[in-house]
């Protein structure tokens, strides 16, 4: 049973970001220059790579190494974990370092245009076609590329959409909704003093975005080269202030919260108490903290993911006009170290990584494939399903170089708390469009 995470980001300030990866530049390689080993075998050596939380479960990791070192005979394989929140600082000190690299390292997909803009990363524009061409997550792709080089892969995606306690919902009276308006009136009305309609922190930008994109909007554009903050734009505008009255109408959390683990808000209080929340939205793992409890082969108490569906269900956030809303997409790059020592080596992990078999696995493990071609792994489900729906229209973060730095800064959580306290979403889009610009163009 899978269990991932939200997305995080450790707070490096802006500054000490630009200034250690700028050294990695000169390390980078280009087009014309950058090696693969096709046939040849690479001279024997030991490589390592960062997994970032515990996503990729022990099975995946034995897999690679074990793989890895049959296939590299003398060469081995360190994996090493690193926490989400610290993963970015981590990062800064190490790439630029060739005695401490990583040779291999995942990357949050919204992290991966700033390290890959400054020359952080070993080109993989070689290796694009057989390592899966157009059949990769088109969104991925582009925030691990520069001009027409790819510098980060996708290694996995991972989608949201909306958990509910569907006793709640027939007892209200309520269906599953068709459009977003819908679906604010619903979670409106659910809400009481003691249970939230829909639980969602007033941080918690990564699922607030979604109204956004929702609302045909975008966080910001690119022209001639410059990244220009787009909060201003009407149709941006418009999604901040849905996500602002679903807010204010529907959510007991905080508006000083962010990634709450929202899935226990369904589950049954104290002796059957009735729930925190009546809705949430999480990515698709979240079924596993969810249900009621049971007792596994190994005597643990663990939660049945959801199998009372009379209890519990899902639903995909709906569209303005219906149909599947754009959501903020969850998961995770891939990419060679500029400076590893070994690059063949890392290039040889990258083609087990992205072959069938694992590709195959990822999925098997609740984890959506990067090649399309294997989203048939997870399965034919309900949440195998709606997984696949809402990832098929979902979005990314802008690829401006300075993303990582904005993301580093808090300036997101910073924005939507003010809203969530009820702040002019007018006047607060002007005003992180001033400071949100100029970082966008400083990666």
């Amino acid at each position: 049973m899978k269990r991932n995470r939200l997305v995080a980001t450790s707070v490096a300030s802006t500054i000490t970001l630009a200034l250690a990866l700028t050294a990695c530049s000169s390390g980078g390689t280009t087009g014309d220059d950058a090696t693969s080993s096709g046939d040849a075998t690479p001279e024997p050596g030991d490589i390592t790579l960062w997994l970032a939380g515990p996503d990729t479960p022990q099975e995946l990791r034995d897999y690679l190494v074990e793989t890895f070192e049959t296939e590299n005979p003398g060469s081995t394989l360190t994996i090493e974990q690193k926490e989400w929140p610290d993963l970015v600082t981590s990062l800064t000190t190490a790439l630029p370092d060739a005695a401490n690299t990583p040779d291999v390292t995942e990357i949050g997909n919204t992290q991966s245009s700033t390290f890959s803009t400054v020359g952080a990363f070993h080109d993989l524009t070689p290796l694009y076609e057989e390592l899966g061409g157009d059949n990769l997550l088109p969104s991925f792709v582009e925030a691990g590329k520069v001009g027409d080089q790819n510098f980060a892969l996708p290694y996995y995606f991972g989608s949201r959409y909306m958990f509910y306690r569907s006793d709640v919902w027939s007892a209200a009276g309520l269906a599953v909704p068709e459009t977003l308006a819908e679906f604010t009136d619903s979670v409106k009305t659910l809400r009481t003093d003691a249970q939230s309609g829909f639980a969602m922190g007033g941080q918690d930008w990564r699922n607030g975005i979604s109204w956004v994109f929702a609302n045909d909007g975008e966080l910001a554009v690119e022209e001639d080269g410059q990244w220009t903050s787009t909060l201003s734009d009407p149709n941006t505008i418009k999604g901040l202030e849905q996500w602002q009255e679903i807010f204010e109408g529907a959510s007991n959390v905080p508006a000083t919260a962010k990634d709450v683990a929202y899935w226990e808000f369904l589950n049954d209080g104290p002796e059957g108490e009735a729930p925190e929340a009546a809705t949430i939205m999480a990515p698709g793992w979240a079924r596993w903290s969810i249900g009621d409890l049971t007792t596994n082969d190994d005597g643990e108490e663990v939660r049945d993911g959801m199998v009372d569906e009379a209890k519990y269900d899902i639903f995909a956030l709906p569209g303005v006009d219906g149909g599947v809303a754009p959501v903020f997409a969850g998961g995770s790059n891939i990419a060679v170290s500029a400076k590893s020592e070994h690059p063949e080596l890392s290039e040889n992990l990258l083609r087990i990584i992205f072959s069938s078999t694992y590709q195959s696995m990822l999925g098997e493990n609740g984890l959506g494939p990067a090649n399309s071609e294997y989203v048939s792994a997870l399965g034919d489900d309900k949440f195998a399903s709606t997984m696949i729906a809402t990832a098929a229209d979902s979005k990314l973060t802008p690829p401006a170089p300075g993303w990582a730095a904005v993301e580093g800064a808090l300036v997101y959580e910073e924005l939507f708390q003010a809203i969530a306290e009820g702040g002019d979403v007018t006047e607060l889009a002007a005003e992180y469009d001033e400071k949100i610009t100029p970082m966008l163009n400083n990666g």
